[in-house]
Formats: C-alpha cells, sequence, structure tokens
C-alpha cells in the first residue's frame, strides 16, 4: 500500500507500498500475524537526513522476522507486514510519542512527549538506533511527523484492525501474533538467558492456553522461554489484546543470534531451523479450536487502536 496523504511534504513512500497485507487464499482460522519492525525499504529522502551509514541505520530493525513468519498466508493465515523501517516510524507506539527535542516547532500538549519510550530516544519516531546512536543530522518538522504517522502510521493500524474485524466476522474470536526478534540477551550471573520472550501483558491480553502452547512448542525444541521479561508487549499488543471482546494478542520475541549475525545482518545457519520452528508454531495454532477453547460469538470488535 502506498502512502497518500494531503500535506504540505510529499510522502516518501509516494511511489511504493510502504505496507502490505499478504492474504492467504482460503481463511482457515482466525489468526493474524504482524511483523511492524521488519521493513527494510529505507526512502532516498530519510537516507540523506540521517547521520549514519546504512548498516548502522538498520541496527534496530527486527531483520527477517517476516521471513520467519512468512508461510503464515500459505498456511491459512493473513499477514501485515511494514516495508518501512523502524528507525523511519516504529508502529508499535503511541501515533504521537514524539521527542520535543527532535523538532524545530515546540509541541503542544496533545502530543506524549514525557513517556518512558521517549526519554530513551524511541518514540513514534525514533532519536536513535541501538546503543543510542543519533539517527538525525538536523532538527525535523512537526510536517514530516505528520506526514508519517497520518499518511503511514493510521493506514496501517486501519490495516491490521481490518483483518482482525474479518477474523472476528468469521470466526467470533481473533488472535494477533506479534512478531518481533530482540537482540541476544547477555547475563553476567548464572541464570540463562532466554532465547524466546513471549509477551501478554502478565497474562491480560490473551487466555493463558495460547501462551502455554507457543511456550511448549519453543520449549520442545530446546529453546529456553521467558515470560513477559523483558518485553512484556507494545504498543499492539496492549491496544488490540482484548479477550473480553474476543481478540487475544500474543508478542513473540526471538532472539537474533538464533538465525542471523548481529553485526552484519545477515542470516546465519540457524535461520532454516528458526523458521521451520515458526512454521511448526503457526501449524499448532491453526489446529487449535480457538473458538472452543476461548470462547467465540464475541460481539463485533469495536475500533481498538488508539487515534
Amino acid at each position: 500500500m502506498a502512502a497518500h496523504w494531503g500535506g504540505s511534504v510529499r510522502s516518501d513512500y509516494w511511489d511504493q507500498p510502504a505496507f502490505e497485507t499478504i492474504r492467504p487464499r482460503r481463511l482457515v482460522a482466525p489468526l493474524v500475524f504482524n511483523s511492524p519492525h521488519s521493513g527494510r525499504v529505507y526512502p532516498e529522502r530519510f537516507l540523506a537526513m540521517t547521520r549514519l551509514d546504512h548498516l548502522s541505520i538498520r541496527q534496530s530493525e527486527d531483520a527477517w522476522v517476516d521471513e520467519l513468519f512468512g508461510r503464515a498466508p500459505h498456511l491459512g493465515a493473513p499477514m501485515l507486514r511494514a516495508h518501512f523501517p523502524r528507525a523511519y516510524l516504529d508502529v508499535n507506539r503511541e501515533p504521537w510519542e514524539l521527542d520535543p527535542t527532535m523538532f524545530v516547532e515546540p509541541l503542544s500538549d496533545r502530543f506524549n512527549t514525557t513517556s518512558p519510550r521517549v526519554a530513551a530516544g524511541l518514540g513514534t519516531l525514533a532519536r536513535v538506533v541501538a546503543e543510542n546512536k543519533p539517527i538525525y543530522k538536523d532538527r525535523l518538522t512537526l510536517d514530516d511527523a505528520r506526514m508519517r504517522i497520518e499518511g503511514i502510521y493510521h493506514p496501517y493500524h486501519a490495516a491490521l484492525q481490518k483483518l482482525l474485524s474479518e477474523a472476528i466476522a468469521t470466526f467470533g474470536v481473533a488472535l494477533l501474533i506479534d512478531c518481533h526478534s530482540m537482540p541476544r540477551i547477555m547475563r553476567s550471573n548464572d541464570k540463562a538467558a532466554p532465547d524466546i520472550v513471549l509477551g501478554d501483558r502478565y497474562g491480560t491480553t490473551c487466555a493463558p492456553a495460547l501462551i502455554d502452547l507457543a511456550e511448549t512448542v519453543f520449549t520442545g525444541a530446546g529453546l529456553r522461554v521467558a515470560r513477559n521479561r523483558p518485553y512484556a508487549g507494545g504498543f499492539a499488543t496492549r491496544s488490540y489484546g482484548r479477550p473480553q471482546h474476543g481478540v487475544h494478542a500474543l508478542q513473540i520475541e526471538i532472539s537474533r543470534h538464533l538465525y542471523m549475525s548481529e553485526v552484519t545482518l545477515a542470516k546465519n545457519d540457524g535461520f532454516e531451523a528458526i523458521r521451520a520452528l515458526i512454521d511448526r508454531l503457526i501449524f499448532a495454532l491453526i489446529g487449535l479450536d480457538l473458538v472452543s477453547l476461548v470462547g467465540g460469538n464475541a460481539p463485533p470488535v469495536e475500533k481498538l487502536a488508539a487515534e
């Protein structure tokens, strides 16, 4: 989907899709897969604004996660994936979580300028990439932020909402799998670091049986699994995961060292094994009778994401 908006700054994605929905030929289960951070299409205008080289700017990507989960549409479940990079726009934030130091104009009270994510430089428009490297040479204009948020962020969430609404309409229930990767967690104590972190906001965004199943698939492959620490689920998991409305959401974080080089971002020898494991997870989720498990015939899903 190309990005269009009516402001004074032309969309950086006027000539190419900012994101895409990949649909199965036949919808077989109420699953929706979302890969918001694996985009790797960097607009020339954006690259001209950054002080970083092309490899450094990519350090915040969830590189190749869309490919790890890429068989979901072939197996009967839709996937929404970003083409825009996370360093350019983070749709796993509130829409207006902005750092006032990044902009020429002052930011009014309507913007969330004080969140912990903004303080860390990781708002809707990030100030830094990994290792706290500043992204931009100069300050941005608010028109640039509006172009990205009104022209890409809101349409992205509208597309995600549509997929969840379709699942609810068809099956009476929906399960959002929010797909991510994480830097390898290094611990100085004796406790083994997790390979996988499953986030359900401490039991509030999906039925226990769903996170239990995911944990069983990963531990069955010999991987170490943690729940909610250090990643409990971001904006999408928190906003869409409303079990009381029939929408369940589970965030999955995969340690990057399992399938790629964290330095060069090249796939390593483990990539195919992890992709096969993800296929196994998708098969297991599709095989669940979710309607019986979590209850179907929920009321039509309301617009859950914040505007």
